[in-house]
Order: structure tokens, then sequence, then C-alpha cells
């Protein structure tokens, strides 16, 4: 998952993710912009990190004082707005939050149209954490898919099949063995050098400036 791309010599921006990160939710509006200003210059890929999985799954209840406490904060530094219909759901309790059934969709959505997938991991998180959706439904995937482009059928397919997960969970073991451990961390991978250029959210300006001292620094 994580070894470079021998056909292609073009740096790599490797955006690690998580769906249900809301400090994920602001950065990936920064990831779209970078890849279209600096879309001549550095490919983008979507990595998913799998934050909630295992032990950690649980109804969004349990977490859900530290959740809203943390909204305030993810708003005012990134501009993101997170929804009444979110709001209510972390209210009534009983969502259960798990990063493998979304994580699932970006792998499947990855194969149809990697070019797009910064824009659908987006789609992902604004559906959910905007507008309320439930990550846990296949069909919720399926308005977000035909708007970036993919066929809605033929992504419910993939999204069902065995290798699917298996391939996220490798996906999940990857990003787990070169240390990441929080979200979102972006590397600028340059042949077989990796670059981190940030733990944690960074508005545009600031990231666009590391990456432009990045690119320079390896030519």
């Amino acid at each position: 998952m994580l070894q470079p791309d021998a056909a292609s010599d073009q740096p790599e921006l490797l955006y690690i993710f998580d769906p249900l990160c809301g400090w994920c939710y602001g950065m990936s509006l920064v990831l779209q912009r970078v890849q279209q200003e600096f879309a001549d210059q550095v490919a983008v890929s979507v990595l998913c990190g799998g934050m909630v999985i295992g032990e950690r799954v649980e109804p969004i209840g349990e977490a859900w004082g530290y959740i809203s406490g943390a909204l305030q904060q993810v708003e005012k530094v990134t501009g993101v707005e997170f929804g009444e219909a979110f709001r209510a759901l972390g209210e009534e309790g009983s969502y259960v939050q798990d990063s493998e059934p979304p994580s699932w969709a970006i792998n499947a959505f990855r194969q149809l149209n990697q070019a797009q997938t910064a824009s659908f991991a987006h789609a992902i998180q604004y559906a959910h954490f905007h507008d309320g959706a439930n990550l846990n439904e296949p069909q919720t995937y399926v308005p977000l898919v035909i708007a970036n482009g993919v066929d809605g059928a033929e992504f419910l397919r993939r999204l069902t099949l065995p290798e699917t997960a298996t391939a996220t969970r490798q996906e999940f073991a990857a990003v787990a063995k070169i240390g990441v451990q929080g979200f979102p961390t972006v590397i600028l991978r340059v042949g077989h050098q990796g670059y981190v250029l940030t733990r944690g959210y960074q508005p545009y300006d600031t990231f666009a400036d590391s990456l432009r001292q990045a690119l320079e620094q390896t030519q």
C-alpha cells in the first residue's frame, strides 16, 4: 500500500486520515485545494488509519462529552461546521462509531476513481458531520459516489467484497507500521524518501508554504 509507484516519479502527498476524525474534516478542504493548486507538482493519495476499530467501536454517546467539547474548537480553527443533525445524533447517543465501514467505502471508491478520492473523503465527512448521515449504511454512499463520477452499482458491488475489507485492514496496519499516531498526518513522498509535512491540522497557507519548501529541497 505504501510502496512507491514505479510507473511515476511524480512526488506524492499521502493524506493519512480517519473518516471519524473531526480535525480531518477541516484538513480535507485544505488537501482538496492543494490538489487543485499543485496539480502539476504532486499527486494526492488518501489513506485511512483506523482510528475507531476493535475495542474502540462503541455508541457515540459513550464519547459524546469529549466529542461535543471539541466541536467548537475545530469549527473556530478550521472553518468547517458541524450540523445540527450530527449534534442530534450525538445527543441521542445510540449511533455506533466504527471507522471500518467508511474506510471500506474509500477503499472501494479508490479502485474506481483514484483522482477524486480526496473529494469523496470530504463528501463522506460532510455527510456525517454536517448532515448526520449513517456511515454504517451502504446506501449512504451512493449519491456521494455518483456525485464524484463513479457508478453506484459497481461501487456497492466492490464495497461488499471480502477483498475490500481485507485491503482496508492491511491499510490500517501499513499506516501503523510507518508510525502514524494521530490524524490528520500528511507525508510528502519523493521516490523512496518520506517527509512529514504536518501532524495535525494546518491552514492552507501554512501547509502550502511547507509543501513548496519541501519540493524545492528535494529537487
